[in-house]
């Protein structure tokens, strides 16, 4: 079976150009409860946030088709599609491309190492939307999602060890084998491995709640200030293979901590997995969390320095994390391949 990276395919950086985003509508009941509405609000924000830089497609349940339009209003397109749930970044395809090119890998999915038994229609939906878009499918050999993965487009891929090698996902699989996956399905070369996700993330420890790449060579980095809390400790282990790690192009990598917000309980036994470096970048825009807290604004000034050339706009998006994820992990962008090569 061929491979993204024997047909000339690679992932592109996040900040390469987009044909459009891909949204899916709230609709797990169990999960949201009597927060659904308030979700589907954010959400809807959200959405139109991202469509005043580029196309945004809302996939809906079937039933809620009708719903998802009104919340969203003109200007956003509502797909019909089968789903359990609002997270396309993990459950939706992952797109890659060469001049020209625009293919998808769909990665197994298992409910986040089987944390949610009822994934079905999730497990189906990088599938459905690449024969929607009647583009080329890759079938990944291992359980991973997209909130895992972070890719610089020149070769470098981030990747929080808890989520990756989790073995209710990928049980007996080392850091090689996995690499072996990643560079033949997303086109990578040097793969840097984080040692900690944020206390209580249910996807195990999803990269996207502790790193990002902003440019090339260039990383966001969430940090806590409270010694003792234990984000503080794991979140300083990141921070250490950040500064110590040689990307593909054989650069040191320029690491721009950023702040958390205050800790807030999600419940008796949880805490709300905050982060301002799950973010969206857009064309020409990044749409990024602020969370009623002090430290919004520092985050926003340091993600304006580092997306100089980009129009940042903060969202409230404190609703949407009470169901677990943030901005980047109910988005998954579908890049432009641009023009054929010659």
């Amino acid at each position: 079976m061929s491979t993204p990276r024997a047909d000339g395919l690679a992932m592109p950086a996040e900040w390469a150009p987009h044909r459009r985003c891909w949204m899916a509508w709230p609709c797990r009941e169990e999960l949201w409860g009597d927060r659904l509405e308030a979700a589907r609000q954010v959400v809807a924000e959200i959405a139109k946030a991202i469509a005043a830089f580029e196309p945004v497609t809302m996939l809906a349940r079937p039933d809620l088709t009708a719903s998802a339009s009104l919340g969203c209003g003109p200007g956003i397109a509502v797909l019909p599609m089968p789903q359990d749930d609002s997270w396309t970044r993990d459950t939706g395809p992952t797109f890659v491309t060469a001049p020209g090119r625009l293919a998808g890998v769909a990665w197994r999915f298992n409910g986040w190492g089987e944390q949610w038994p009822d994934h079905a229609q999730d497990a189906l939906m990088a599938r459905r939307v690449l024969e929607h878009l009647g583009v080329p499918r890759y079938d990944a050999p291992i359980v991973l999602e997209g909130g895992a993965i972070a890719v610089d487009g020149e070769g470098t891929c981030l990747v929080c060890e808890p989520s990756v090698r989790d073995p209710k996902r990928n049980p007996g699989l080392g850091r090689a084998a996995i690499e072996a996956v990643l560079r033949d399905y997303l086109g990578v070369l040097t793969v840097i491995w984080l040692p900690r996700g944020l206390t209580d993330d249910e996807t195990g420890g999803h990269v996207d709640n502790v790193a990002c790449f902003a440019g090339p060579g260039r990383v966001l980095a969430l940090v806590r200030d409270e010694p003792g809390d234990p984000d503080h400790e794991a979140l300083a282990a990141n921070l250490a293979v950040l500064r110590e790690a040689v990307d593909a192009k054989g650069r040191r990598l320029e690491v721009v901590p950023i702040v958390a917000p205050r800790v807030r309980p999600r419940d008796r036994d949880r805490r709300l997995t905050l982060s301002y470096v799950n973010l969206y970048v857009a064309n020409g825009g990044v749409v990024m969390p602020a969370f009623h807290d002090p430290a919004d604004r520092a985050a926003l000034r340091a993600v304006q320095a580092a997306f100089p050339d980009r129009e940042v706009v903060q969202i409230e998006a404190s609703d949407l994390l009470w169901g677990g994820g943030g901005i980047h992990c109910i988005t998954q962008q579908e890049p432009d391949p641009g023009p054929a090569a010659g």
